[in-house]
């Protein structure tokens, strides 16, 4: 004969049990009625790291919005709240905002994205033929007329970042005391369009780039081989061959950093957790990269079959995230 008294308190016990974990869940996600807003840089291996966060924050039950927002801006945004994410900031351009309101406690480094990088002024292949001292960077003063544009007259060009990125080309060539002027580009895909076409009419081009990047799929390319980084390069102007200059040194190996408003952790306990624990592979951003820029592909359509394909990947973060 069956208790129905017993039966009644499993059951109620079992109510409870499931309303306290159902509680505690929705303690550990937090303001899960109002969305998380993490934004959108200027180039795509950026988007890929946004769009593969936001897919899994809404695995979790959290609504995402993408805002479009500049490399420099964002951090104003983000220390006022406005934006409360961004997913790939390369440290070493980040301007003057970043580190004050770090300093301040108004935006925090969630930790590392992964990616193993690369930056500095970076040629195809071909001007090896034309300027023969290349990678040295020396050579570039003695091959400085043939990379003389009319955007640059009577300087030699260096294809820069989009003004809005920062100075560090025009930075580098002044603390080199070269006769050089940066030229920026309109945008990443400006700098990639310059590329290739340097590359199919065997035409002389120094950029400033970055790896990673699917265009080194398609395009053998060298690096100009500026002085070694070191500390002392910044503030020491015995240091390096420009005795009047700090700065005169290449660029220090970026770190590729996760970002949020100092408020985030607090409001987003679990989605924070998720964003700490997430990491970008190389390679295989490389890889969505080029089907998203060469292929003509959406990069939602891409980082969800990513995201269907890993989930080995990445559902250890979410188990974590979510305890």
């Amino acid at each position: 004969m069956i208790n129905t008294t017993n039966c009644a308190m499993a059951l109620l016990a079992s109510v409870t049990v499931a309303t306290f974990t159902n509680a505690a869940t929705a303690a550990d996600l937090g303001a899960t009625d109002e969305p998380i807003k993490l934004a959108i840089n200027e180039w795509t291996g950026q988007h890929i790291s946004t769009h593969v966060a936001g897919d899994l924050l809404e695995k979790m039950g959290y609504s995402v919005d993408y805002v479009t927002a500049g490399n420099y801006p964002q951090h104003t945004a983000l220390a006022d709240g406005d934006l409360h994410a961004s997913l790939e900031i390369w440290t070493n351009n980040v301007g003057d905002i970043y580190p004050k309101m770090k300093e301040a406690g108004k935006i925090v480094d969630i930790g590392a994205l992964g990616l193993t990088t690369r930056e500095g002024w970076m040629y195809p292949k071909h001007m090896e033929d034309l300027c023969p001292g290349l990678p040295d960077w020396q050579a570039l003063s003695a091959c400085k007329d043939i990379l003389v544009t009319p955007d640059a007259f009577p300087q030699g060009r260096i294809l820069a970042y989009p003004a809005d990125w920062g100075t560090r080309s025009a930075d580098i060539i002044e603390s080199l005391g070269i006769d050089f002027k940066a030229v920026p580009a309109g945008s990443e895909g400006a700098l990639v369009a310059e590329l290739k076409s340097s590359e199919a009419q065997q035409t002389p081009l120094v950029m400033m780039f970055w790896a990673p990047h699917w265009i080194f799929a398609e395009i053998e390319a060298g690096w100009v081989e500026l002085p070694a980084f070191e500390d002392a390069c910044l503030t020491d102007p015995s240091w390096g061959p420009n005795p009047n200059a700090t700065g005169d040194c290449g660029v220090e190996a970026p770190v590729t950093m996760k970002v949020a408003w100092a408020g985030f952790e607090e409001k987003w306990p679990a989605a924070y957790a998720l964003l700490d624990a997430l990491q970008m592979d190389t390679a295989e951003q490389e890889i969505m990269m080029k089907a998203i820029d060469q292929d003509g592909r959406d990069v939602e359509d891409v980082v969800a079959a990513w995201v269907a394909e890993n989930q080995n990947v990445w559902g250890p973060w979410i188990d974590a995230a979510s305890k």
